[in-house]
């Protein structure tokens, strides 16, 4: 029997589905495999909590020897701050508008704040949103080094910096993401060749202005691997690697032992020939995936949900002998792992063999601002 299934028969009787199921014991695993991996090669690790949103995680990859945190947005550090978090990067481009400055400046007095910039625009709204402290709030140059996404050229690094340094902050390094690392296996190797390409150019840029990169930090659980080869390189911040998913065992940046987090779903429907619905849509799954991937796999199995409504999951049952009944409670192991948490208040917490059950909060959930 599939060992996510075992765990999972363990707890069906307790359970209400769906549910996300954490197997604690894979996801310390997970935990301690990463920052083994980042002592070994001489790099800091500050996990992204985005992708569990759970205070007791984060504390558990801290007490593995994180050096703090990374979060995605105002509201998610300011939960973990709440919590005792001292050290946060806000690894996003922001832009303090409403309440955001303030919010910004509160949480600079009470934990050692970085934020991530990339336009001169962000650097002198977050300089007046500091006041007359703009030396507590610490900046992290972004640059893009192929996802084009948010970041600027990595020879702009420079300016960036002497422009926040004129207006008071505190520049101390550089970071980007390689995201283009998830379009392949092949893509992996080549988007930590480009992100170490400019990372090494922004260091230079900023060196030419007479700053010095305290922080070089990289991203992500993809791409985490490959991030050795240069000495510019200080931190690694990859979130999902805590409970692994399908795109990372596609990608090869993870094994299929290593996947920690699946949600319980229960068979509600068989009336259509060849299908059976699940009771998990994209309010539990979100709709990550394609026709052609599926939408979340079962383990153990070659099935894969087809299509998702927002609270019904489509699976059409392959040759074989996986033919689950009404009633049958079976474990979907999610193509991202990231947007699973957002649909529940609480983890469901046990280990492979399903001997225990605890629920942990999803602290942040919610907290998108």
């Amino acid at each position: 029997m599939n060992r996510l299934q075992r765990a999972l028969d363990a707890l069906a009787e307790r359970i209400d589905t769906p549910a996300p199921i954490v197997l604690v014991d894979v996801m310390q695993g997970n935990i301690e495999r990463i920052q083994g991996f980042a002592d070994q090669h001489n790099l800091k690790v500050r996990p992204h909590v985005k992708t569990h949103k759970c205070v007791e995680i984060g504390r558990r990859q801290v007490e593995a020897g994180a050096v703090g945190i990374t979060a995605g947005n105002v509201g998610e550090a300011e939960v973990f701050a709440a919590a005792g978090f001292d050290d946060i990067f806000l690894a996003y481009t922001i832009w303090p508008a409403g309440t955001k400055g303030t919010r910004i400046r509160r949480l600079a007095e009470s934990a050692r704040l970085r934020v991530g910039v990339d336009n001169v625009p962000a650097v002198e709204a977050l300089a007046d949103a500091m006041g007359d402290e703009p030396d507590r709030l610490q900046v992290v140059i972004e640059v893009d080094c192929g996802a084009r996404r948010s970041g600027a050229p990595p020879e702009a690094a420079g300016d960036l910096a002497l422009a926040a340094r004129k207006r008071g902050l505190v520049p101390v390094g550089v970071f980007t993401y390689p995201g283009h690392g998830g379009a392949g296996r092949d893509a992996r190797r080549r988007a930590a060749q480009d992100q170490e390409a400019a990372l090494i150019t922004a260091v230079r840029s900023l060196a030419d202005v007479g700053v010095t990169a305290q922080v070089v930090s990289a991203g992500s659980t993809p791409t985490l691997e490959f991030s050795t080869s240069s000495s510019v390189i200080t931190e690694i911040r990859p979130g999902e690697y805590v409970f692994g998913d399908l795109n990372n065992t596609r990608l090869g940046a993870c094994t299929e032992d290593q996947i920690a987090l699946f949600v319980a779903g229960t068979v509600v429907s068989d009336w259509v020939p060849d299908q059976v619905i699940l009771d998990v849509g994209t309010k539990a799954l979100s709709r990550e995936g394609s026709p052609e991937l599926g939408y979340g796999g079962i383990a153990g199995t070659k099935a894969v949900l087809s299509k998702l409504n927002e609270y019904h999951g489509f699976l059409p049952l392959p040759d074989g002998e996986f033919r689950p009944s009404v009633g049958t409670v079976v474990p979907v192991v999610p193509n991202h792992v990231c947007p699973v948490v957002l649909g529940f208040e609480e983890l469901i917490v046990t280990d492979s063999m399903g001997t225990s059950l605890q629920r942990w909060p999803v602290d942040a959930r919610g907290f998108l601002n």
